[in-house]
Parts: C-alpha cells; sequence; structure tokens
C-alpha cells in the first residue's frame, strides 16, 4: 500500500466537489434568470388582459 498513491486518489475529489459546486451555482444563476425572465412575460400578458376586458 503506497501512501502517496491513496494521497493523490483522495486529492481529486475535493476538486471535483468544487467543480460540481460551481456547476451547480451557474446553473442555479441561469435558471433564476429565467424564471424572471418568464414571470415579466406574464406580468405582461396579465396587463394586456386586463387592459382587453376592461373596455
Amino acid at each position: 500500500m503506497d501512501t502517496a498513491a491513496n494521497v493523490g486518489i483522495f486529492g481529486i475529489f475535493p476538486i471535483l466537489a468544487i467543480l460540481i459546486y460551481l456547476a451547480l451555482i451557474g446553473l442555479s444563476v441561469y435558471c433564476l434568470i429565467l424564471f424572471i425572465k418568464l414571470a415579466h412575460r406574464g406580468i405582461k400578458a396579465l396587463d394586456i388582459y386586463i387592459h382587453e376586458k376592461g373596455r
């Protein structure tokens, strides 16, 4: 059992975990932007609907 080999293998896991966390943070921000755009369009559509039904 070579200790240096074991340390090298386990040294990869924290780097991989950090990359996964960064990817999830990026995906979360992207989803938040898409949700804000969807909400903005929904508000515009609701305003148009209310304006047409109020005549």
